[in-house]
């Protein structure tokens, strides 16, 4: 990781960086996505930089790109890779569903002469999109899994719900238990067996017919955003489990991970990675 010392470009700057290596090589640096700005992946030669900013440029460069509707490569290096996951698609494979992100990436490393595999570290369920974090090692892996409450400094989501939200900003906080169903459930005490659970949220934006929320997970837990968004009364829009019936005006779960922090699993430096809402998630609220 290099610190920004004086105003120039990221061309100049990784060129200078890299002991003077040429326009041609630093140009596809950027292109594969191997040069990161204040924690975010940054492709634009031109990008102007001030003193301060913090660059991170990876020696490590995918033999190709990923194509795939359902996957989306934001960061990768030789410990982890970041993706961006549509709705659709498991993040592990499941009972007779195999086909799933951890499929596409090890289809992918195969593809590109990677000898390693993606390892799962959490998870997001099918119809939620968003960011994911994958290991492309045994040691990454164990240092997220063992170490994940530290390593991780923040993650946010955005959803779509029913109604006019009546408060700003507030928490949610209940144990929850699966009943006999696989139904989570929440209660205010703990049922025995029960997992303590944290969200915080915020509300963004209304119109009376439905409010778009941000959320902050301090647990994460199974089901956790959709259980305690309908403890407020405000089930996540187009939840067939948790939601209310026939309010579904995306289409889809509107429930997406957009923010994901966290400190590299090897070397320790701070990684910070965010998409952008889902454009119909604010259609949704114009009509």
């Amino acid at each position: 990781m290099f610190t920004v010392r004086e105003a120039t470009t990221l061309l100049s700057f990784i060129m200078q960086a890299q002991s003077g290596i040429s326009r041609n090589k630093a140009k596809a640096i950027l292109a594969g996505s191997g040069v990161t700005v204040n924690g975010k992946i940054q492709t634009r030669h031109d990008y102007a930089l001030t003193p301060g900013m913090k660059v991170g440029i990876s020696k490590h460069k995918p033999a190709q790109q990923l194509n795939n509707k359902f996957v989306k490569i934001v960061y990768e290096d030789a410990y982890i890779v970041v993706v961006e996951k549509n709705v659709g698609i498991l993040s592990m494979a499941a009972n007779h569903h195999a086909f799933s992100v951890k499929s596409v990436l090890d289809e992918y490393f195969r593809r590109s002469k990677q000898a390693c595999t993606a390892h799962v570290v959490h998870r997001l369920d099918r119809d939620t999109s968003g960011l994911l974090v994958y290991a492309k090692t045994i040691q990454a892996e164990q240092t997220l899994e063992h170490n994940w409450r530290e390593i991780v400094t923040d993650r946010r989501y955005m959803a779509l719900v029913s109604g006019r939200m009546e408060q700003q900003a507030g928490k949610v906080q209940s144990w929850l238990k699966d009943n006999k169903a696989y139904i989570t459930q929440s209660y205010r005490e703990d049922p025995g067996g029960g997992k303590w659970a944290v969200t915080h949220f915020r509300t963004m934006k209304t119109d009376g017919k439905h409010s778009l929320v941000e959320l902050k997970l301090e647990t994460g837990r199974k089901n956790q955003i959709r259980v305690h968004l309908k403890d407020l009364g405000h089930p996540v829009c187009g939840d067939i489990k948790y939601g209310l019936q026939g309010d579904d005006p995306v289409g889809r779960l509107a429930l997406h991970a957009f923010r994901l922090n966290f400190y590299h699993p090897v070397t320790g430096q701070p990684l910070h990675f965010e998409t952008t809402v889902p454009k119909v998630f604010l259609k949704a609220l114009e009509k």
